[in-house]
């Protein structure tokens, strides 16, 4: 748990920190349609690779897998650094990550400590591991800028590619949850192919799944455009940085908040719960005029409705389809929700460079996390078998 916990801080507090790239690289030249554009295929192809990357950790182990994905993930930040053009650009912050992080996110490392403690604490266990992993933004993001304002953007991502390297070492210890046997329940799917059917033909699962996509376009809207929004609205550039760090800071109390209520009460409703309250939030903070202390507050409130999705679905995961094929059906949900981020990634840049503000794009989001919210818990839940009518 220490070592997924570790592994998954690294990896998502890295790529959070990438939107504070994108005013010095445009600067240097990229245009800011090259820079979503790289940071959308980032998404797809982690969306795409995802169920491919779980059936493969189901079957090898989660150690190769986070492992090599590891390396691939310090590989593409390298080719960040040196990114004079769109290219090494898309190349690096592109397929590269989005199969790193296929490798070493959510899906795997919930993945792997949902198999070493019993299903009574299951959700607490999630939720811990997921506060574990906000940890990341609290140290990548200030430290990414401090370093871009001192030495550059190229300093900054040397500095992120050196925290990258320590990914290695994390998956190796989460790799032990290799040698736990995995308990098998009555009734459960024991092939691939049963649990994908089994996956397609549920209502439960495909509705978290299409909630799951507005999830993605919401954060990763956040995360890759808040920078040039308060930019744009005259705020200090290390006020995105310390709103990163704000968000991570209370999303390691969020994580674990979520994942203990989701232990108490229907992870559906609370799931829906998440959705509708980040709604407001967004809307709330978009309506008025951004200032250091609303946007201080906003992170927090956000930090506290992130990653709290991460427990809540992957215990729904388990609790419908059981462990053996966990990271396979999780990595299905995870698809959906990367084809929002590449609309929030991409979507955001050109109506910003169609309209020349955020407002259109903010609307759309809360509209469509506030329909999320409500259909998720109105049929998130399982459907009761028909009973038969009564013989006469």
């Amino acid at each position: 748990m220490v070592g997924a916990a570790i592994l998954l801080s690294l990896a998502m507090g890295i790529r959070q920190s990438l939107g504070l790239f994108m005013q010095p690289m445009t600067a240097a030249g990229i245009t800011v349609a090259d820079f979503t554009f790289s940071v959308a295929v980032q998404n797809v192809v982690w969306g795409l690779s995802q169920p491919f990357v779980g059936a493969l950790a189901d079957r090898l182990g989660f150690r190769r897998v986070a492992m090599a994905g590891s390396g691939l993930y310090a590989a593409g930040i390298l080719c960040a650094v040196f990114a004079t053009g769109p290219l090494w650009l898309t190349l690096g912050t592109g397929p590269m990550l989005g199969i790193a992080l296929s490798c070493t996110a959510a899906s795997l490392n919930l993945s792997a400590a949902a198999r070493v403690v019993p299903e009574a604490r299951r959700s607490w266990a999630l939720g811990v591991v997921s506060a574990g992993g906000s940890l990341g933004a609290l140290v990548a993001a200030p430290v990414a800028q401090g370093l871009m304002t001192s030495g550059g953007w190229q300093v900054a991502m040397l500095a992120l590619f050196g925290l990258a390297l320590l990914m290695i070492p994390a998956a190796f210890m989460m790799g032990r949850a290799d040698l736990v046997p995995l308990p098998t329940k009555r009734g459960e799917a024991t092939s691939f192919r049963e649990v994908l059917h089994a996956a397609l033909h549920r209502r439960a699962f495909l509705v978290m799944a299409g909630a799951f996509m507005v999830c993605g376009l919401q954060l990763v809207f956040l995360t890759t455009h808040l920078p040039t929004y308060l930019s744009m609205c005259g705020m200090d550039p290390m006020l995105s940085a310390q709103s990163l760090a704000v968000i991570g800071g209370f999303n390691i109390a969020g994580a674990y908040m979520w994942g203990w209520l989701g232990g108490i009460y229907p992870k559906h409703v609370m799931l829906g719960l998440l959705y509708l309250l980040r709604s407001v939030a967004i809307a709330v903070f978009f309506f008025f005029p951004p200032s250091p202390a609303t946007t201080l507050a906003f992170a927090a409130v956000m930090g506290m409705l992130w990653m709290g999705v991460s427990p809540l679905t992957a215990g729904l995961v388990a609790q419908m389809f059981g462990l053996r094929y966990m990271a396979t059906v999780t990595s299905l949900a995870f698809l959906s929700h990367q084809v929002g981020s590449f609309f929030g990634a991409w979507g955001g840049g050109l109506i910003l460079e169609m309209l020349g503000s955020y407002d259109r794009a903010w609307q759309i989001g809360v509209l469509i996390g506030i329909i999320a919210g409500t259909v998720q818990i109105l049929f998130g839940g399982e459907q009761k078998p028909k009973s038969k009518p009564a013989m006469a």
